[in-house]
């Protein structure tokens, strides 16, 4: 049986981390995973030794070396090239389950409506990279820019987080369009975040049973 394919998206601030811990601790025990079945948790960028690499040059670039947009976009996709071949690819296949911080999505947001790539252009290296490879379920975690920002307010950022609050705007417009083209389940992030691990979990069990188990613990 072929395994399941879990991803989280939004920007910066949502809390994809936490709700990701949450469901690392709930999944094994929740019965929806088959008992022969392994839980990997990864990320994007840095999900292979690779990736690891590729994001130091990507959010902490020395300034001699700072990528241009074009540069950056091509440095993501083949981020996820290696990360579908050498890691997503075999251990669904194997049977296991996935949990990613971040996908292709992530791209089209940052790079597409962000920075305002050609989008034909993304959507033809998403192609590429991911060799039609798409997420069972994406889990979108809907947060206000000003949220965002009052929420980061005393960390550093990254290259990328640096970028300000018109930039995350059009990042977070690429978020709600691609939550409705591709069906994502939104997941208000706003909320509690007991409120909101209990909406993803509701949500994952609906996907995969067709209908609402327990998700307490």
């Amino acid at each position: 049986m072929k395994g399941r394919f879990l991803v989280f998206e939004g920007i910066d601030g949502c809390g994809k981390s936490t709700q990701i811990n949450q469901l690392i601790n709930w999944l094994p025990t929740s019965g929806l995973m088959p008992q022969n079945s392994v839980l990997h948790v990864t990320r994007e960028p840095g999900g292979t030794a690779l990736g690891n690499a590729l994001r130091e040059l990507l959010l902490h670039p020395p300034k001699e070396i700072l990528p241009g947009s074009l540069s950056e976009l091509l440095l993501y996709s083949a981020d996820r090239a290696q990360h579908v071949l050498e890691v997503i690819t075999p251990a669904l296949e194997n049977g296991d389950w996935i949990i990613s911080d971040r996908f292709s999505g992530s791209t089209i947001a940052y790079q597409g409506y962000g920075r305002e790539l050609n989008l034909d252009l993304i959507l033809q290296l998403e192609k590429i990279a991911t060799q039609g490879l798409v997420p069972d379920i994406t889990f979108w975690l809907d947060l206000s820019v000003e949220e965002s920002l009052d929420r980061r307010k005393n960390t550093n950022h990254d290259r990328i987080e640096s970028e300000g609050a018109t930039f995350l705007g059009r990042v977070a417009n690429g978020f709600d369009v691609l939550a409705k083209e591709r069906n994502w389940t939104r997941v208000p992030a706003n909320l509690p975040k007991e409120v909101v691990a209990k909406k993803i979990k509701e949500s994952l069990s609906i996907k995969i049973t067709g209908k609402r188990i327990s998700s307490n613990g």
